[in-house]
């Protein structure tokens, strides 16, 4: 994530100045990086400045999956345009003003134009600017002309059209002062955040002004997930398993080293010798590892891993919840992370369903809070954030009817897009230029949408153009994948 902060205050004239400003920007940055952004800060800039910025913030755009732009200072409408001012935009008219400010439309195209996914415009611009009221014009608007929000992209504005931002009777803005009370609690979606900060506002300026929104947003997009245990919960022994050291003589050690094995005749017998009284007296690393090694054995098809990681809660049903749950996040920790530590790029399926069908339970939380605060610095690669909860992922396929009666699926939608794409050469395997199908049935295709993106099949509700069931036949484009790119 990265964001561009900019706050002028420090305009030509004394009657323009904005003391408020360069603090709101020096208050927004430290909640921003607070919150994992990488943030490029401003403050009483030039245009110059300003258009150095907004080519790193590009090139930052481009490695990132959401880009914020937040500005405090004096903006202004002329002709419908919106424009945001430097401490250098010339005032003497508005041909003049025009021409030496930064227009909204160029600063949105530019986000719109970049590969992240999500784009969030902050704009606590509206305040009083006494350069505008000089001007001889017919109507003087005090605020922003709204503006088109691109799929992606949310532009919030500090006041609603006709009023003035206030610029606050402490250190920040109003509406700043606002924002800061909401932007870092945990587990509220962006759309509900601006809905508080609209209520404080109203507060603080006693009805006089009302925020507001514009949003194309396709999916649910959070300034703070709630994080349960941090990573350090572990060593990094235990976090690259390949460094684990086995004690000589500590029982659970040497069950983990025969199930690293990746031989059944040894690893069925280690696991079945797994009691209570064993889990009890190990900590939190040995349980940990003891997790991620299950979950690698059941994945090679070990019977005793199978029937340990399926029937989990019973089978560790007399140890303390914080024992099993050491256990599930190395289960957990494994789908995800190699024998070093490192992210996968291609993530261990085979049980995902399996492990996260636990999420049901109100005393495993703290397992799924950890493996979605691990992942969060990898949330690019994932269309939903898996460890958070999901009410319904709905998947819309496009299909149409083949001559022999079978269902070809053509693109598959999520939040809007199709995400459906060749893998590379698939073109290979086409005949004539047209793409070759694999035949299976409605299981197989849940499996499919799952295990490609990540998100339980239980969370799933598939809709398709032709209504499909249990009993159709489907085809579905050969060497195709529905995986985050």
């Amino acid at each position: 994530m990265i964001a561009l902060v900019v706050g002028n205050g420090n305009y030509p004239s004394d009657g323009a100045k904005l003391p408020n400003a360069v603090n709101d920007a020096n208050d927004i940055s430290q909640s921003l990086e607070d919150l994992g952004f990488t943030v490029i800060k401003l403050t009483d800039c030039s245009n110059e400045d300003l258009d150095r910025a907004m080519s790193s913030f590009k090139d930052g755009l481009n490695s990132n999956d959401v880009g914020l732009f937040y500005f405090a200072g004096h903006g202004m409408q002329i002709d419908g345009e919106n424009y945001i001012t430097c401490i250098d935009t010339t005032f003497t008219d508005e041909p003049a003003a025009k021409w030496s400010s930064y227009p909204l439309n160029r600063l949105i195209d530019t986000m719109d134009t970049c590969s992240n996914k999500t784009n969030l415009v902050i704009l606590d611009s509206c305040r009083d600017n006494p350069y505008e009221r000089s001007w001889s014009r017919s109507l003087a608007s005090g605020s922003l002309a709204p503006m088109f929000a691109p799929k992606g992209t949310l532009i919030a504005y500090s006041t609603s059209p006709g009023e003035t931002a206030s610029d606050g009777l402490g250190n920040n803005g109003a509406y700043t002062e606002s924002l800061l009370k909401h932007i870092n609690k945990p587990d509220i979606a962006i759309e509900d955040v601006f809905k508080k900060v609209r209520n404080s506002l109203s507060v603080i300026t006693s009805g006089k002004q009302t925020s507001w929104e514009h949003t194309s947003l396709t999916g649910d997009f959070y300034f703070n997930l709630s994080l349960g245990s941090k990573i350090d919960k572990y060593s990094k022994f235990a976090i690259a398993d390949d460094l684990f050291t086995v004690v000589a003589g500590n029982t659970c050690h040497e069950i983990i080293e025969k199930i690293k094995s990746c031989n059944w005749y040894v690893q069925n017998p280690a696991i079945d010798g797994l009691t209570s009284q064993l889990l009890v007296g190990s900590d939190d690393d040995t349980l940990f590892v003891l997790g991620r090694n299950l979950y690698q054995a059941a994945c090679g098809n070990s019977g005793s891993a199978l029937d340990y990681v399926n029937n989990f809660r019973s089978k560790v049903s007399s140890i303390d919840i914080e024992k099993q749950i050491c256990i599930l996040e190395g289960m957990l920790f494994e789908i995800f992370f190699n024998p070093r530590g490192d992210f996968r790029t291609s993530f261990k399926t085979t049980m995902f369903n399996a492990v996260f069908e636990l999420d049901v339970y109100p005393d495993y939380k703290p397992a799924f809070d950890f493996i979605a605060e691990v992942l969060l610095p990898f949330s690019n690669s994932f269309y939903l954030l898996p460890g958070k909860a999901i009410d319904d992922a709905s998947i819309e396929l496009s299909s149409s009817e083949s001559k022999s009666g079978s269902v070809i699926i053509k693109e598959v939608h999520f939040d809007g897009e199709n995400i459906l794409y060749g893998e590379d050469g698939w073109e290979k395997y086409s005949f004539d230029g047209e793409i070759a199908y694999d035949s299976m049935r409605y299981d197989s295709l849940l499996d499919k949408i799952s295990t490609e993106m990540m998100i339980p099949k239980k969370s799933i509700s598939i809709q398709s153009t032709i209504p499909i069931d249990e009993s159709s036949k489907l085809e579905f484009p050969y060497r195709h994948t529905l995986k985050r790119s």
